[in-house]
């Protein structure tokens, strides 16, 4: 039997890290505080090489292409609903987009057979011990891991527990968005089409899969705001606060709201966590080095899961070799795209209409938006990955015992 590990978190890096570590012999747990699979949420994109080929190894890249949208253009409108700018859907989508519900239950799907999951509960308590870490959860039982990974997000309970408050690490970046879904009641297609107003865009867009549905994405810059995170009413208030001047499209999408029965609302913050570990207790994905919106945290988390996987099979277990030589080959890389993060609350509705006119002139010109999706395509395959997989088939080709078989061994020996 594989050394057993707790991931905090359902939606990407988590059950990406379950997917690796149950092929390599580890016994993985995913407990997740939601009671089922989150769906909906904006679409996330794979850009360069770096993204598609952890995606080809995981085995997931012809489903994904299956899902890809074909990306998402995007027009900027000014009070009086004439176009300022036009986006095509290459400079959004990436290589692939796909609606993040579908890719978070793709990665359950194929981490299932060898995962728990365990939905509607969370971790409590950490207590590391010479052999483990006794956890404690809010529902279940005590029980006790060899290892445990936060993938639970930039408000990450494990870093909270195990590395201190929120406010240490968590940096607001002067803007808060949010996002539902509604009727599609004017017949829009694909895509979005958005108000801009110094400081403020209110943009809405067909699904993709149902042309009957819609989705709202509301983006305005503001000083860090003190709500409950789990009011869902209170947020509401707060959007609909912040918009309740516009024209437009706008007050039908503020009705929309108040029926919305699910929102997404949040701070566009980055978090950045001087060691990405503490003994047996590691952090993946945005929990690390997120970056609330446009900081390629999907196929971040997607890498860094790919990464830490591989060095726990490579250690056999020995996390704090592990650990080490994961933060060492995707820190660099993961802060590199971090940096895009900074920038979208300015980019999306800049804060003055000097700064609307300097981007809509800059954007329309197609040479500059070329010349982003490149510089995207870079920083997105800046990290030369190990192939783990052909590695481990040259160890058992050799005769050497393989991860199933020494991972439980030598995470019991790391303690001693």
């Amino acid at each position: 039997m594989g050394a057993k590990v707790l991931i905090s978190g359902a939606s990407i890096a988590g059950p990406a890290l379950a997917h690796w570590l149950g092929r390599y012999g580890f016994e993985p747990t995913v407990v997740e505080l939601a009671p089922a699979l989150r769906g909906g949420g904006q679409a996330v994109d794979f850009r360069g090489d770096t993204h598609l080929t952890v995606l080809e190894r995981m085995g997931l890249l012809d489903e994904l292409r299956r899902l890809d949208t074909g990306g998402s253009p995007m027009d900027f409108v000014d009070p009086r609903g004439r176009r300022r700018l036009h986006l095509p859907a290459d400079f959004a989508g990436g290589d692939i987009e796909v609606p993040r519900g579908e890719l978070a239950q793709l990665l359950h799907r194929h981490s299932l057979p060898s995962t728990e999951y365990v939905f509607g509960d969370s971790v409590t308590a950490l207590e590391e011990t010479p052999t483990g870490v006794r956890v404690e959860f809010r529902h279940g039982a005590p029980r006790t891991f060899d290892l445990v990974i936060g993938a639970d997000g930039l408000h990450s309970t494990v870093r909270r527990l195990a590395f201190g408050p929120e406010e240490r690490y968590v940096r607001h970046l002067g803007y808060y968005a949010a996002t539902w879904q509604l009727p599609n009641y004017s017949g829009l297609r694909p895509g979005s089409v958005g108000l801009n107003v110094p400081g403020r865009l209110a943009a809405v867009g067909a699904d993709h899969r149902d042309p009957a549905r819609a989705g709202a994405f509301f983006l305005f810059a503001a000083p860090e705001l003190r709500y409950d995170r789990h009011d869902r009413e209170q947020q509401k208030a707060l959007v609909a606060d912040a918009f309740a001047d516009l024209g437009w499209e706008v007050p039908r999408l503020l009705e929309s709201l108040r029926e919305a029965p699910e929102l997404y609302f949040d701070s566009i913050s980055r978090a950045d966590v001087p060691a990405w570990s503490t003994g047996r207790i590691a952090l993946v994905g945005d929990a690390a080095c997120g970056a609330t919106i446009g900081g390629m945290g999907t196929g971040t988390a997607v890498v860094a899961a790919y990464v830490l996987a591989g060095e726990l099979a490579r250690a056999r277990g020995d996390h704090r070799t592990a650990f080490t030589r994961y933060e060492d080959t995707v820190r660099g890389y993961a802060e590199g795209c971090q940096q895009g993060g900074d920038r979208t609350g300015p980019f999306l509705a800049p804060g003055t209409a000097a700064g609307l006119r300097l981007r809509n002139g800059l954007l329309g010109r197609r040479w500059i938006l070329n010349r982003m999706l490149e510089l995207g395509r870079r920083v997105s395959s800046t990290v030369v990955l190990p192939d783990y997989q052909a590695e481990f088939a040259a160890r058992r080709s050799s005769g050497v015992p393989s991860c199933a078989a020494t991972n439980r061994s030598a995470a019991g020996s790391a303690a001693r």
